[in-house]
């Protein structure tokens, strides 16, 4: 049986469907009317966010400290503009602070009941998801940050030298496979969870062994933070993250002679999303040829940071267009108008990240 193109993309932020997001919280004791007034003023201000279409505010009948906040957008990509930014970072502070946990959800919009989709209300670019996507549970996530100059050798050894923590979170959460890399004084962690992402991070953040990791290269960051204060914990893993925004996979299981490696896009100011539209294009595009030598590959964007993970079978410069995500001359002139450094074909090659540490855990762990 032939597996189409529709079913190897198990995810995509730019296939032009509406999103929906739900945020799950679980308020302490006696914050719920400063909570709401936080909300109040956050809803006012997200009322001219591009491409948000409505916002609703639910508080549980049964236990008035748990709350619902549900929003509607035209797209993925603009929900994401929204929620990488700095503004919005500080919008969300009051709500945290209110906050024992917080669990956000985001689902593309497949079908909709009980209202005519071709309302004059609804904006005309907004639209439902074609077809259901197919995938294995997997829910991939990245987390990026920098260290001081010069102090990329003792980082990569702190990072590379501690034991793995236990791969089952719980009856329904496993933590399938850790992978980091170093661009220069840049540190990129990607994780790939079986079940509840939320769930398997708290998971690994609790780890003895992950938190003296943690602590160890705490005065190596750029960004400072204090691990024992939840909200600059929470803050600068806020900051640090790196959602996934498209994933493409050959159908076949993975092989011995296939490799992990991370690319690093540093895009020009601005052109992050359109940087991950045009390698998720050629992704794509390089999918549709079997000798194609990616397996697969998941890029990850946040603002003007953009990383492609991609799974290779061979050395890299066998087939270096396809790797580094341009085929031909037109479309090396492409990236090299969306990314920092200047430079002529192949220039892409010298932003390969170097792998510190790619951990799997045990089939039956």
């Amino acid at each position: 049986m032939t597996t189409t193109l529709s079913e190897r993309v198990s995810q995509s932020a730019f296939d032009g469907s509406m999103l929906r997001v739900v945020l799950l919280m679980d308020l302490h004791e006696g914050t719920q009317q400063r909570f709401f007034e936080a909300y109040e003023k956050l809803r006012n201000d997200i009322a001219s966010v591009p491409g948000h279409i409505s916002d609703q505010l639910c508080q549980s009948f049964e236990n008035p400290s748990q709350w619902l906040i549900t929003s509607e957008w035209e797209s993925a990509p603009q929900y994401l503009a929204w929620v990488n930014s700095e503004h919005h970072a500080e919008q969300v502070r009051p709500l945290g602070a209110c906050a024992r946990s917080m669990r956000p959800l985001k689902f593309t919009v497949l079908r909709e009941t009980g209202r005519g989709y071709d309302q004059a209300s609804r904006p005309a670019t907004a639209r439902l998801q074609a077809t259901p996507r197919l995938g294995a549970g997997i829910v991939r996530h990245a987390l990026t940050f920098t260290v001081k100059p010069g102090s990329e050798k003792d980082v990569a050894a702190i990072l590379s030298s501690y034991a793995s923590p236990a791969a089952r979170v719980d009856d329904h959460t496993r933590l399938c496979r850790t992978s980091l890399f170093m661009h220069g004084n840049r540190v990129v962690r990607t994780v790939e969870v079986q079940g509840d992402l939320m769930a398997a991070l708290r998971h690994v953040s609790e780890q003895p062994e992950v938190r003296a990791v943690e602590e160890a290269i705490n005065p190596y960051l750029e960004q400072d933070r204090d691990l024992g204060d939840p909200e600059s914990a929470r803050m600068f893993f806020m900051r640090a993250a790196v959602p996934a925004v498209h994933h493409i996979a050959a159908p076949e299981p993975e092989s011995d002679d296939v490799q992990r490696h991370a690319i690093y896009y540093p895009a020009k100011p601005g052109c992050g999303q359109a940087l991950a539209r045009f390698l998720a294009r050629q992704d794509e595009a390089a999918a549709r040829r079997p000798t194609s030598p990616v397996r697969s590959s998941s890029i990850f964007q946040r603002d003007d940071i953009v990383v492609r993970l991609i799974d290779v079978r061979g050395p890299l410069k066998a087939d270096p267009e396809t790797v580094y995500g341009v085929s031909g001359p037109r479309k090396a002139a492409v990236l090299d108008r969306l990314t920092v450094a200047s430079g002529g074909r192949g220039r892409a090659a010298h932003h390969t990240m170097n792998l510190i540490t790619d951990r799997r855990a045990p089939a039956q762990s």
